[in-house]
């Protein structure tokens, strides 16, 4: 590579912070003359405004009901009983020999 054609890492990163701001301001101004209201088409814009809260207002239900269900499922699941396991006792004798017991168990 030649030297010229190298690029300092710092220069990299303002440019590519620069492009990031013009993009995210780019953004801001396309968005903001979407809201723009033209008397003729104010009722429209209304209308699609709540519309958009009734669609919201209708996910959050359907949310709600989803997780009341999920609720009422787990309720019904009861928990599996633990096994029922034998204990075995140890067999144990004392065994005495002369002036000492000694125990044997198995």
């Amino acid at each position: 590579m030649r030297e010229g054609a190298m690029f300092h890492p710092r220069f990299l990163a303002v440019l590519t912070s620069a492009a990031l701001v013009a993009a995210t301001l780019w953004g801001l101004v396309s968005n903001a003359s979407a809201q723009v209201v033209i008397p003729t088409n104010r009722n429209t814009l209304i209308q699609q405004n709540e519309l958009q809260t009734l669609q919201n207002q209708l996910q959050r239900q359907q949310f709600q009901q989803q997780q009341q269900l999920y609720r009422e499922q787990d309720r019904q699941i009861v928990p599996k009983p633990r096994p029922e396991v034998p204990i075995v006792k140890q067999s144990c004798q004392s065994q005495v020999i002369g002036t000492t017991i000694s125990r044997v168990c198995r």
